[in-house]
């Protein structure tokens, strides 16, 4: 099954900034032949549900290898079995709808 997460990864206990496990996690996404675009408070990914998932497993395994005492995650998920969206779908229906064409 198709998915799409927005996936927001937060380190507890390592300071301020957590601007290198993001960068972290985001080399997951990479790795994993994901489908994502970071914005200002998390990712959006998308692929099948297990890859997916797999690759939000392994973001904690690494950022609590990288010295998080603690991690807390925010998911939002969203499947359709009606028809096949990629994020790249939704943002075009949209911009076509605000007359501005493809972004």
């Amino acid at each position: 099954m198709k998915v799409i997460i927005d996936l927001c990864v937060v380190p507890i206990g390592v300071g301020v900034s957590v601007s290198k496990y993001v960068a972290a996690c985001e080399r997951i996404l990479d790795d994993a032949g994901l489908s994502h675009q970071m914005h200002a408070y998390g990712t959006n990914v998308e692929g099948e549900w297990d890859d997916v998932f797999a690759a939000v497993k392994r973001c904690h395994e690494v950022v609590h290898a990288m010295g998080a005492p603690r991690i807390t995650t925010s998911l939002k998920i969203g499947t359709r079995c009606d028809r096949e969206q990629s994020m790249k779908d939704k943002i075009e229906s949209v911009n076509r709808k605000r007359g501005r064409g493809s972004q």
